[in-house]
């Protein structure tokens, strides 16, 4: 991975970006209000969990498929893993953050990445290829339009694949920068809730690692017709949290 494509993954993968990932818990807000989770290797193996039956499963094998389609300037392609994704998001609060993540991700890139290319036109090349800019051209352009006349949902991990394929990422590192920014932000929600700080928070991530790795490896290149997701438990809960009395996140 070149310097560009580097910055381009820590910043899409990062906390700062302002897509509105920090507002959802995909129910980890649901198991904790109903005590199903007290210890922080507790939290840590649920999302294990997460990563083996959804994130690699179903995220990522949507996002690799989008990344291969957009390579192939295949808007089809693009729109059926938003389909079949959106089909195996089962609470709907789960569908809604995605599409409202991704719907803000490809928003926030036309307006600061057209404007950087704009600016840094006639400015030092270097400096632009430090920022690590996504080429909103081709079907990034297609697929923006497809999301804003309601023909596509524009799930966030979707979004994600077309964004990295066209900001020089393989498909391998675009999964990894999904199952990152997916698993920190549960940790993240988890700890916000204040139930667990930030030592316990940094040794479950790390120890996730291996698991991140194993369902990229996985999942980055599978057929969208192996795509499933199976978190009953997950799904119930956020089922419930739709009804929760209390309530601080999305889902």
């Amino acid at each position: 991975m070149n310097d560009r494509a580097l910055l381009t993954a820590m910043r899409l993968s990062d906390s700062l970006l302002p897509v509105g990932t920090y507002t959802a818990s995909y129910g980890i807000e649901q198991y904790l209000n109903e005590d199903g989770i007290e210890t922080a290797d507790q939290l840590g193996n649920l999302i294990e969990g997460y990563l083996h039956g959804v994130i690699g499963p179903a995220e990522i094998v949507a996002l690799g498929h989008a990344h291969r389609s957009a390579a192939a300037d295949d808007l089809d392609g693009v729109l059926a893993a938003d389909e079949r994704l959106g089909a195996a998001t089962l609470p709907a609060e789960f569908r809604d953050s995605s599409r409202k993540a991704g719907g803000k991700l490809l928003e926030l890139l036309a307006e600061t990445d057209d404007a950087t290319a704009a600016s840094g036109a006639s400015e030092s090349p270097s400096a632009a290829d430090a920022l690590g800019e996504v080429q909103i051209e081709g079907v990034v352009v297609e697929y923006t339009a497809a999301c804003e006349a309601g023909r596509t949902d524009g799930h966030y991990p979707v979004a994600l694949g077309v964004v990295c394929q066209r900001a020089g990422l393989d498909a391998r590192d675009a999964a990894l920068v999904n199952a990152y920014a997916s698993v920190t932000g549960l940790l993240a929600a988890a700890q916000r809730l204040g139930r667990f700080g930030h030592t316990a928070i940094q040794s479950q991530l790390s120890g996730l690692f291996p698991a991140i790795e194993a369902v990229c490896d996985r999942y980055h290149d599978a057929d969208l017709t192996a795509m499933c997701s199976f978190a009953p438990l997950a799904d119930a809960m956020g089922m419930r949290h739709e009804r929760a009395d209390r309530r601080l996140f999305m889902s």
